[in-house]
């Protein structure tokens, strides 16, 4: 009859008992083609033949199911997918005509439909929540339980035969909450008629009592089988309140008793009262003012994270009411409490720390990835945005994630992924649960029991039936991608910063936000309320994150040195990205990009300026490693294909200085975030200049060729800073320029080319474009270090530079060598010129006569190249201690030491003088002195340019100037004075070593 494929195709594990079970006499009267039909929808045709055999033994009548084509899958979906509600019918047959439900029977019952069901099962009488039981005692819980069993089955039968089982979850939640709590009301009922034995009727009639559901109850999001959490509330009027709280405690006691002790028919669950106040240690019903008291003096953090789902069950509806408009206030305003997100993320970690070590990868719920990350992170969300926001004031978790993702406080794309996550994650459990009917939330680790999990979990219509490899695999990409998001949004810093906030600062009121501007540091609040109304007004989504996200950011823009112009720098980024969709969601989102932001906006015109002509940058912010500079290589090759596609020409070129001004963008921002020191900082801007040098090159190279052939290569050197990679923000390029001609071509008309590229070279870095680079800082070449300096040749041979050297180099050229470094050009070419370049700058020591050039070279810029009027204690550049002085020290123990140290031999002082240090050639104290003061003088130099916009060489004399140039080196607010008095320090203590190791002043 049944072939062996028949039963491998159906599913079965043991084909021998499966063979068995079908030739049994009690399935005699089924068509064989309508139980391989319908057991191969089952999850678990094994056990769903079993209980077909068992309940045909019991109730014939079952087979007669089988063959209505409407009931089958019905039947055959429950029995492989629930023990439990099997054992339910064996003991109760006379339940099977639930099976015959039409569709709408067997569809949602309203909350309203269930308790009037679960009353009329125990005879209650009365008015509405006083309901008396008429049928009391063993008998009323006996009826209870089957007929809440009775729905469970029917609800299950909607469940497991949904076209869409994430679909229908919500309300499968909903309904599973709503039967339990008219379960609860029918208990209460049962209990009352039961107290008429131990209490007048008339004194149990005059307690009021609302059970309030907690937790997933509460929430409308129930599983299968779970804890009830309750609270209960009580008044009593006309009774002693000892009288009355006894009473109450009685009803409570009686009702958890009737629902969840063994009897008959089992237990269905525990009624868990312990999230009262005092927990167990509390009175186990309090008065309403009790309630309040108690929350108003003693409640904790985490018991106001549990009224969020506060709702009345049963009982006295009034009275439920009156406690949920009572706690309600509190809940909402809970965030403000000092370390409030602290304590719930807190408190999160601390589940998970407390989950057993074997069970941690097999839980659903409290595991990382798990339903509890999801529940934390919307719960939070809703307690902090919740006590401005109303309309992300609801229970369960679906509605929350859906009403959150509307007001902007979660990503569009986060909200989708974290319900279907959550929805998924729950059917699940509901599977598992609904096995044995016990509260389990752990992956089965058997294959057999996965496998049957894998269907269970699947609409009855699929085309194919997950094998347990596959439910294995999105169960585990369900819980990375869930543990992805809740660590993006529930560790969000903005949560924490939104907290703290007041509820007039959080609603922005116009009143509130004019005297919170004023306090924060705005000089004209009026203003900013205008550029407030403007990035707020309307109802769009931008509008929506805009108000959640300014009463932070505000805070923020203030730390800067000037409020003002960050605020209006926040507006004209906001407006220039408009639409974008990643702009607001980054700053919502990111661990650090809405503080950077900020912060930079209010410290700095010129980065200010940037961002808003490369707005696309903003998003860096959000990633250190997008703010990391790029290496010199990829710069390179970058720069080469822009050229390659405008055929290396003047348009390619202008696509070459943006990268630049990116680059310097970038290397700021990174600073700006403390990802970068001054030393990378030069190296980062110096590489940006070099691959803006050799595309200049090439470029010019290329229109050379285009009008005749090329007779030499030419080679770029960096000098100077650029040499040694120290330079600034905006600094110009000291170099030199070298060719050599190449074979059989007439030097003259070499040294004429080259002269031709090299000054192309400038113009190309420097002309005017069409359109302009927007807030470009030029990049100027500066040959005045050449031989001869200006009166020179602009570029000489290789050849001519080794002459010139051999016979003429003075002291000071060979000091300006010891910066020389490639920049652009033939590397064949640049290696052979830094050969020579070796031979001068380390290859002869330092005579005394050298010694005593170089110090009087040193003393006449120091007298004549200084600033008049300008403070030598202040100037940075050229004044005491400052760069000019840390520079020339290293220099001079280079020039004279490096040929034997060959550690010595680099164009970089920071290096260099580490080198020395290590030589023992400086004592270390002494190293460490002039490399601080090299180093803060760097950093106050380039701060000075980011931010007041405009270069200078002098410590800010404005005390606004100064305070934007201390925020920026990483002082506190009101700093300024702080950067003076460790500027002039620093520099002090650098001038005593460089006088005496200099001058050999002691």
């Amino acid at each position: 009859m049944f072939t062996t494929r028949d039963f491998i195709t159906t599913g079965f594990d043991d084909v021998e008992r499966a063979r068995r079970f079908l030739g049994a006499p009690e399935l005699a009267p089924c068509d064989p083609a309508h139980l391989l039909e319908g057991l191969s929808t089952a999850a678990d045709p094994d056990q769903a033949l079993l209980s077909l055999v068992r309940l045909a033994e019991r109730s014939p009548d079952v087979t007669g199911f089988v063959a209505d084509a409407r009931i089958r899958p019905r039947l055959f979906r429950l029995l492989g997918a629930s023990e439990a509600l099997t054992e339910f019918l064996l003991r109760h047959p006379d339940q099977l005509s639930l099976l015959r439900l039409d569709d709408a029977a067997c569809g949602q019952q309203s909350a309203g439909e269930l308790r009037r069901r679960a009353l009329e099962s125990v005879g209650a009488d009365g008015p509405d929540g006083q309901w008396v039981a008429g049928t009391a005692g063993p008998e009323g819980a006996q009826a209870l339980r089957v007929a809440y069993r009775a729905e469970i089955v029917r609800i299950a039968l909607r469940d497991l035969n949904a076209a869409d089982p994430l679909a229908v979850m919500p309300s499968v939640g909903a309904e599973l909450a709503d039967a339990a709590a008219a379960a609860i009301e029918a208990a209460l009922a049962v209990a009352r008629a039961d107290l008429a034995q131990h209490y007048a009727p008339d004194d149990v009639a005059k307690v009021r009592l609302s059970v309030i559901g907690m937790g997933k109850c509460g929430a409308r999001e129930l599983n299968y089988i779970s804890d009830v959490d309750v609270i209960y509330v009580h008044e009593a009027d006309g009774l002693e309140e000892s009288d009355a709280a006894g009473i109450a405690a009685a009803l409570a006691s009686a009702m958890s008793q009737i629902v969840g002790s063994s009897g008959m028919e089992p237990g269905l669950w525990e009624v868990d009262p312990n999230l009262r106040p005092e927990g167990k240690d509390g009175a186990l019903s309090r008065t309403l003012d009790s309630h309040i008291t108690y929350y108003e003096r003693w409640a904790q953090s985490w018991e106001f994270q549990a009224l969020l789902k506060a709702r009345h069950l049963a009982g006295d509806a009034a009275l439920g009411r009156d406690y949920e408009a009572a706690v309600a206030p509190m809940i909402w305003s809970c965030s403000e409490r000092d370390g409030f997100v602290e304590s719930v993320q807190g408190m999160r970690r601390r589940v998970t720390e407390n989950i057993p070590q074997q069970e941690v990868a097999r839980q659903i719920k409290l595991g990382p990835g798990g339903l509890r990350d999801v529940e934390f992170t919307v719960q939070l969300l809703q307690l902090v945005h919740g006590r401005a926001d109303v309309s992300v004031r609801v229970r369960d978790t679906t509605g929350a994630i859906r009403d959150l993702s509307e007001a902007g406080y979660i990503g569009r794309t986060d909200a989708i992924d974290f319900d279907s996550a959550y929805r998924y994650l729950r059917v699940l459990e509901h599977r598992i649960q609904l096995v044995h009917l016990r509260r389990t939330h752990l992956m089965p680790t058997k294959d057999s029991a996965r496998r049957a999990l894998a269907r269970a979990a699947q609409p009855p219509s699929a085309a194919k039936r997950h094998s347990a490899e596959l439910l294995m695999d999105r169960w585990q990409q369900t819980k990375r991608q869930v543990k992805s998001l809740h660590e993006r949004i529930f560790y969000r810093p903005l949560l924490a910063t939104a907290a703290n906030l007041s509820t007039d600062e959080v609603k922005l009121s116009p009143e509130a936000a004019q005297a919170r501007l004023a306090a924060l540091g705005y000089l004209d609040p009026q203003g900013a309320m205008r550029h407030i109304e403007a990035l707020t007004a309307g109802v769009s989504r931008r509008a929506s994150l805009q108000r959640q996200l300014l009463p932070i950011l505000l805070g923020w823009i203030a730390e800067g040195a000037s409020p003002d112009a960050g605020l209006l720098g926040f507006r004209r980024i906001s407006e220039r990205l408009g639409e974008s969709p990643w702009y607001l969601g980054l700053l919502r989102d990111s661990n650090a990009a809405a503080e950077r932001l900020c912060r930079i906006l209010s410290s700095s015109r010129l980065l200010t300026d940037w961002l808003e002509v490369s707005s696309e940058s903003v998003a860096w912010l959000g990633s250190d490693d997008e703010l990391k500079p790029m290496p010199a290589e990829q710069l390179l090759r970058e720069n080469a294909a822009k050229l390659r596609r405008h055929n290396n020409s003047e348009s390619g070129m202008r696509l070459v200085r943006i990268n630049r001004r990116r680059e310097m963008l970038r290397t700021a921002l990174a600073e700006g975030a403390g990802l970068i020191d001054v030393e990378e900082v030069g190296a980062s801007l110096s590489n940006a200049d070099g691959a803006c040098v050799q595309a200049a090159l090439t470029v010019a190279e290329k229109e050379e060729s285009d009008q005749r052939e090329l007779i030499t290569d030419v080679v770029v050197i960096a000098m100077g800073r650029q040499g040694g990679q120290e330079i600034g923000y905006g600094s110009d390029a000291d170099v030199m320029f070298v060719h050599r001609t190449r074979d059989g071509a007439d030097g003259q008309a070499a040294q004429e080319q080259a002269t031709r590229i090299v000054t192309r070279i400038s113009q190309l870095l420097t002309a005017p474009l069409k359109p302009a680079v927007p807030a470009e800082i030029k990049l100027t070449v500066d040959a005045a270090l050449r031989p001869e300096g200006k009166q020179g040749a602009l570029v000489r041979s290789l050849d001519a530079y080794r002459e010139y050297y051999r016979k003429w180099a003075l002291v000071w050229e060979r000091q300006a060598l010891l910066r020389a470094r490639p920049m652009a050009g033939d590397e064949a070419l640049a290696a052979e010129f830094m050969e020579v370049v070796d031979h001068v700058r380390y290859g002869t020591g330092l005579s005394e006569d050298d010694r005593r050039e170089v110090r009087r070279i040193k003393a006449r810029v120091e007298a004549e190249r200084l600033p008049r009027g300008a403070d030598p204690a202040l100037h940075v550049k050229l004044g005491r201690g400052g760069l000019s002085d840390v520079e020339w020290l290293v220099q001079i123990i280079q020039m004279e030491h490096a040929g034997e140290h060959p550690a010595l031999q680099t164009p970089s002082t920071l290096p260099a003088l580490r080198a020395i240090a290590d030589a023992g050639l400086l004592e270390r104290e002494d190293a460490e002195l002039l490399d601080a003061a090299w180093r803060l003088a760097t950093r106050v130099r380039s701060a000075t340019l980011i931010a007041t916009g405009r270069p200078s060489d002098v410590l800010p004399r404005s005390w606004q100037d100064l305070e934007a140039v201390a925020r920026w080196c990483g002082y506190e607010q009101g700093g300024g004075g702080h950067l003076e008095e460790d500027y002039r320090k620093a520099t002090r203590l650098a001038r005593q070593v460089f006088e005496r190791e200099f001058y050999g002043f002691h």
